[in-house]
């Protein structure tokens, strides 16, 4: 069998092509999810990679114009990655930036008062904060001075001092 090696490594589409499809749904996806707020409490379920494998598979077509060869699809992941970093690289460095490409942490307890107008804008239940709380060995909310939804959904809290 005769493999014709080199049409593995031939463009059918001009790369420059490819880095800009690649920038557009990049960034149509980024802002997309980012406008979609994090639901996700701290983990990654069944859901969220359901939705990451239907995102990849309507946007491979919109991404690389049906290409063919491992070349082209090497600029394409390589376009998605350099993305990926320079945002976080961008965030890091430029912290005007990173209020608009990341979410800020969101206090959802104060002073063992739980802030309701902030649990609706998460979308987070009083049963899943719970959770989230009795798994960092907290069962009461009077026992939490600040309770956080970080940048990446986890949930951070801050208690009271114990009394000796």
């Amino acid at each position: 069998m005769d493999v014709p090696w080199r049409s593995l490594f031939t463009f059918t589409i001009s790369p420059m092509e490819l880095i800009v499809r690649g920038t557009l749904v990049y960034w149509f996806i980024f802002i997309l999810l980012r406008l979609g707020g994090r639901r996700d409490v701290g983990s990654l379920g069944l859901a969220n990679i359901l939705l990451l494998v239907l995102i990849a598979d309507a946007a491979q077509n919109a991404m690389a114009s049906d290409y063919k060869s491992v070349s082209e699809g090497m600029v394409l992941i390589g376009t998605l990655v350099f993305w990926s970093v320079a945002v976080d690289r961008v965030c890091y460095f430029v912290p005007a930036v990173r209020k608009l490409l990341a979410p800020n942490r969101v206090c959802l307890v104060r002073d063992g008062v739980i802030l309701h107008r902030a649990m609706r804008k998460e979308y987070i239940t009083r049963q899943e904060l719970m959770s989230e709380l009795r798994l960092k060995g907290i069962e009461n909310l009077t026992e939490v001075r600040r309770a956080y939804i970080e940048e990446d959904g986890d949930i951070s809290a801050l208690t009271f001092p114990k009394d000796s």
